[in-house]
């Protein structure tokens, strides 16, 4: 679509760069993230991707970074789901706090991975069959409309089909083993309840990119900015995660904003040969949208609830 594979290399050199760091740097030791880290981590990545919007800007002008930015909110919206699913993984494992950066990293670099792949194939399928437009459209205001009735999610990863087969061909250690993924036990080597949890993670997110992507393609059919967007959503996911999971169940009204979303967009796409919705429009029912469900949730508290902080929760190994 026009991007020099020169861009390409290049963003992909930033993004390892930023991961090193984060990683090797920030991350090097287990430990517990505290709001304070979180919330600097979350302005990292939002600040990075107002200003890679700015470049956009001057780069390919004022409509791509539009869609850009329409884009980015999206997803970030919407990942916001992938949170409290994550939390109630963690708290079904029994992950101690400390190893929870971890598990998010390593799930955030496969989740990059299997978006691209996603991505690219969907861009392909619609170039070739501009049909499937419709399908994906419908897709969306379903998933919307199922979202919008669902009143509390619940996660059985006993019923993944990937965890009961990693469970049945790797021997599996009692105790998390310091954050390890494998370790070596009685001179074999054995998967650690990180890695189940791990696999949880991945499989949910690839659930999850099954809405985000078609959403995403409704903006843009631009491979770079449709990519470039879902990598700012996803590495901002993690510090994301610790700065609002012991709030989360504040804003109880999120998740319709977010049902609002997907069938707003999949009603974009449905109508598109039709109607021709600016990017713009787009971009301010979503910042609406997304408003009006966090000061409605401020407005209308919910009712009061035994408060739930997987950050402050005390180590606990898996029994």
């Amino acid at each position: 679509m026009g991007t020099s594979i020169f861009i390409w290399i290049g963003f992909g050199i930033f993004i390892l760069l930023m991961l090193a760091l984060d990683l090797g740097v920030f991350h090097r030791r287990a430990h517990v993230v505290a709001l304070r880290e979180a919330l600097a981590w979350s302005a990292v990545w939002i600040v990075l991707a107002l200003a890679f919007n700015v470049g956009v800007y001057f780069w390919r002008g004022p409509q791509t970074a539009l869609e850009f930015l329409t884009g980015y909110l999206i997803e970030k919206s919407l990942s916001v789901d992938n949170i409290f699913v994550f939390l109630l993984l963690f708290q079904y494992f029994q992950v101690p706090a400390q190893y929870q950066h971890r598990v998010l990293l390593w799930g955030i670099l496969g989740a990059l991975v299997m978006r691209a792949v996603f991505i690219l194939g969907g861009i392909a399928l619609i170039h070739r069959f501009h049909w499937i437009i419709y399908g994906f459209g419908a897709l969306l205001v379903v998933s919307g409309v199922r979202m919008a009735f669902q009143k509390d999610r619940e996660v059985h990863p006993e019923r993944n089909p990937v965890l009961r087969l990693l469970r049945r061909w790797l021997p599996i250690s009692a105790t998390y083993e310091d954050g390890r993924f494998f370790v070596r036990q009685a001179g074999r080597w054995m998967a650690t309840p990180l890695l189940v949890v791990l696999v949880a993670v991945e499989t949910t997110d690839l659930v999850f990119a099954v809405d985000s992507i078609p959403a995403i393609l409704a903006i843009t059919l631009d491979p770079f900015i449709v990519y470039s967007s879902n990598v700012f959503a996803i590495l901002g996911l993690r510090a994301l995660y610790f700065a609002l999971a012991g709030v989360m169940r504040l804003f109880h009204y999120l998740h319709y904003g977010l049902s609002a979303i997907l069938v707003f967009v999949g009603i974009k796409m449905l109508v598109s040969d039709l109607v021709k919705i600016p990017v713009a429009v787009s971009l301010s029912v979503v910042a609406a949208i997304l408003t009006g469900a966090v000061v409605l949730s401020l407005l209308r508290p919910a009712p009061a609830a035994v408060p739930v902080d997987p950050v402050a929760r005390p180590e606990a190994d898996r029994r």
